[in-house]
């Protein structure tokens, strides 16, 4: 099986005005209130894709055998009023040695520029995502959301193996999902359990080698807009 890395995603979140994650908060005599300026790295965006750059290793979950995919790692922590980063939890378990990966980074880094609250310094929490993302080499998998399935209805999945033929290429997936083949490389995928995200194995069945795996995440379907 080959792996590729293509890309890790550099996220500063909230400050950069990104509406995926919720305003972080600060303890003010232990009572959690707004921030009116979060903690931010300096330098802004470009500087923390140069430091990641220059610190994270992308290769940490195809060496340690993650199936291919996407994985957003978010790790708290808190920036004290000089700016120092402390207290680093992992919000996510993706494993593979991600989430340690990012916390050993975030540990090497300077002081941060520290959230501000009525013209004063504070302490703050604050969230933060980087994202792995790596493929198969000679496989696309397309899914109608990139990179995400949606639980409890079926999900449309494009699958090409240029190393195999049609005829030859078998898909299956991990228990929590059922996958039926309509045709011209598409599937029908249905999500029993969001609880794991779905893993597809690439076969090709003429000489019974395993081209590879692929991890999909699981959402929620969405609610329809008001």
């Amino acid at each position: 099986m080959f792996i590729r890395i293509i890309l890790f995603c550099l996220l500063l979140l909230p400050a950069l005005g990104l509406q995926a994650q919720e305003k972080d908060t600060i303890t003010i005599s232990d009572s959690l209130v707004k921030v009116e300026r979060d903690a931010s790295f300096p330098g802004g965006i470009n500087g923390w894709a140069k430091f990641l750059r220059a610190n994270l290793n992308a290769s940490v979950p195809v060496n340690q055998g993650a199936p291919a995919g996407r994985y957003t790692v978010e790790i708290q922590f808190i920036v004290d009023r000089e700016g120092n980063a402390t207290d680093f939890k992992a919000l996510t378990a993706w494993g593979y040695g991600m989430e340690e990966e990012v916390i050993r980074v975030l540990k090497k880094t300077g002081p941060w520029i520290p959230a501000h609250q009525g013209g004063r310094t504070v302490k703050a929490f604050r969230k933060q995502p980087v994202t792995f993302l790596t493929r198969l080499d000679d496989v696309d998998i397309t899914t109608t959301t990139p990179n995400t399935l949606y639980s409890g209805i079926d999900n449309t999945v494009s699958i090409v193996a240029s190393n195999i033929k049609p005829e030859d290429l078998t898909v299956t997936v991990s228990k929590n999902a059922t996958i039926e083949g309509v045709g011209n490389g598409r599937y029908n995928v249905k999500v029993l359990d969001t609880k794991e995200r779905v893993v597809f194995t690439i076969k090709d069945s003429k000489k019974n080698k395993i081209a590879g795996q692929y991890s999909i995440e699981v959402k929620a379907v969405p609610e329809p807009a008001k």
